[in-house]
């Protein structure tokens, strides 16, 4: 029988990563993330967690920015999948704000405490060049 992702209430592991990323804070929004963990973001492989925040820094620092979670889903094996919109602008020109629609998903390796093995983020399409 097929497995079907089912809308779920956003854990909370998922609003502290989204805020982690905001902020440049990792500390718990991290946690949940290890020396084993695969982010692929569009066409980027990066692997392990100390990795991801140094990736995250270099993208988000010249950046003001808001991760919205929209939807997020439910499926087997573990699959978790994140909608939503981040709101950003350069630092150097806030005013000038600019919305880029996401994807994340998650593959967990286990469920309590949650640790992530992979994460696949796509985002856009949005002008890059307005904040890049």
């Amino acid at each position: 029988m097929a497995d079907t992702a089912r809308a779920t209430a956003v854990p909370g592991w998922v609003l502290r990563f989204m805020d982690a990323i905001d902020t440049l804070e990792f500390g718990e929004g991290f946690a949940p993330l290890t020396d084993d963990t695969d982010m692929y973001f569009g066409t980027a492989h990066i692997h392990g967690v100390d990795a991801i925040k140094e990736f995250f820094v270099k993208i988000d620092a010249p950046l003001v920015i808001s991760h919205e979670v929209l939807e997020f889903w439910t499926a087997g094996d573990g699959v978790r999948l994140l909608r939503g919109e981040a709101v950003m602008a350069k630092k150097s020109e806030p005013e000038r704000v600019v919305r880029a629609p996401f994807m994340h998903i998650f593959h967990l390796d286990r469920e309590e405490p949650v640790r992530i093995r992979t994460i696949r983020v796509t985002a856009g399409p949005l002008q890059t060049d307005a904040v890049m």
